[in-house]
């Protein structure tokens, strides 16, 4: 999966020098075959899921630190996964304790006598609001590309009228993202408020680089 991600990477960086490429892997599926003793079933999963669920190829039972260390995730993103796995529905992991909340001295064997009278099943995840938190992390990202901005135009220009320091950023940042004069107007204050910036005080719509 690594691989398939690395290969469309670098397709993308070939398309583009100026966006950001931002995988949600928590929003993808996978389908994988499950062998258990009964008898083999597809089982449709979250990526987050499928990886937890490969690690048991080459391990018969592993704890969940070492679950989290291998995944390189979050706790909450850790404890959601395993409770899907081995405390909802369909148990496809063996949990000790056999208790209903996932803890961090638990420990997890894939359950082999697993079975089920459908030979396809879906395994839910509980959803995060994803979405929210990538706009979140896209929002971080131009405030910091916008203070940027206005620092690099008020040390060259040392002196600027506001109009004109917007309409720089402005042009500046076009070519990585349309940026909005309110966040722009924002991020000055901001960057006044932080001693990079003041106001003269004859004329509060020009601005003074403070070195």
């Amino acid at each position: 999966m690594v691989k398939c991600v690395e290969v469309f990477r670098e397709f993308y960086q070939t398309k583009t020098k100026h966006r950001k490429l931002t995988w949600i892997y928590s929003l993808g599926t996978c389908n994988i075959i499950g062998k258990f003793e009964p008898k083999t079933m597809e089982l449709i999963v979250t990526t987050y899921q499928a990886s937890a669920l490969l690690l048991f190829n080459s391990s018969d039972k592993l704890s969940y630190s070492e679950i989290m260390t291998q995944l390189n995730l979050t706790d909450d993103d850790v404890v959601r996964l395993l409770h899907s796995l081995s405390c909802a529905k369909y148990k496809i992991l063996n949990k000790e304790p056999n208790t209903k909340s996932i803890a961090p001295t638990d420990h997890f064997e894939f359950n082999f006598k697993f079975t089920d009278k459908m030979r396809r099943i879906k395994i839910p995840l509980p959803p995060v609001d994803e979405k929210k938190k990538v706009i979140e992390d896209v929002d971080k990202d131009r405030r910091y590309a916008i203070d940027a901005s206005i620092v690099r135009i008020m040390k060259s220009r040392k002196v600027l009228g506001h109009q004109q320091l917007v309409m720089e950023c402005v042009e500046q940042l076009g070519l990585m993202f349309k940026p909005d004069f309110k966040a722009i107007k924002k991020r000055i204050e901001d960057l006044i408020t932080r001693d990079y910036l003041e106001r003269e005080k004859d004329n509060p719509n020009l601005f003074r680089y403070l070195a």
